[in-house]
């Protein structure tokens, strides 16, 4: 009985795990949409709240499989996403002191306790392959590494972009965002399909597609920056 209750909760997790990746993942399709819709690179508000909870979902996720990668990449995304609803709430008028006290808040408040758990799950992940063989060990941690690089990558995507918004106090995404992610995304595909976290893996193969497809209007258009909509 027991065995078959954790076989329930194995495939609960996951079910779980895949309607976090649509949801964080599915946010490139919107994207998509909005920019064939306008002939032009955007990025509508519904991208940084599905980035948001979708985000959220993944990092328990990752927690719950013990992904050293997965909890990094989505441990302090969280004040990016903020930042940016922030300045389009502000952008439409709808920015009150109270709404951005609680945003930044959550904000803080998040990081700080994925943080803690970012530390438990890879002491974990240390702890189970300092109990395997020495070449299996080397294996694993050489495709974390290159997780960690794609995970920087994306981190620097997210950072030039956050900049250039609060330079024009305005949310934008200039043209060296979907470089950035080019190169994370085949870093973090290699990196999870290696550690066979599967559903981590489709996610990021699915938006390989959407930065392309963003760099091809953006050239067509000579556009600098991504609006948002």
């Amino acid at each position: 009985m027991s065995a078959l209750f954790s076989e329930w909760d194995f495939v609960l997790g996951d079910i779980i795990g895949g309607i976090a990746a649509a949801i964080f993942y599915g946010r490139f399709y919107l994207q998509w949409f909005y920019s064939e819709r306008a002939k032009r690179s955007v990025m509508p508000i519904g991208f940084w709240y599905m980035s948001s909870v979708g985000s959220l979902l993944l990092f328990g996720y990752g927690v719950y499989k013990q992904s050293a990668v997965g909890t990094l990449s989505h441990c302090f995304n969280i004040l990016i996403y903020a930042r940016n609803l922030i300045h389009i709430w502000r952008a439409k008028g709808t920015l009150s002191p109270r709404r951005s006290l609680i945003a930044h808040g959550l904000a803080f408040t998040v990081i700080l306790v994925a943080l803690s758990l970012l530390v438990l799950t890879w002491l974990n992940v240390f702890q189970s392959t300092q109990a395997s063989n020495g070449a299996q060990a080397t294996r694993t941690w050489f495709w974390i590494a290159v997780g960690v690089v794609g995970q920087v990558l994306f981190a620097c995507r997210f950072v030039i972009q956050w900049l250039a918004t609060e330079k024009r106090k305005e949310s934008v995404i200039p043209v060296s965002f979907w470089y950035f992610s080019v190169a994370a995304a085949v870093c973090m595909l290699a990196s999870f399909i290696q550690l066979r976290e599967w559903v981590f893996a489709v996610g990021v193969a699915t938006t390989l597609p959407i930065y392309l497809r963003n760099l091809w209007i953006i050239s067509r258009g000579d556009q600098q920056c991504t609006e948002t909509a």
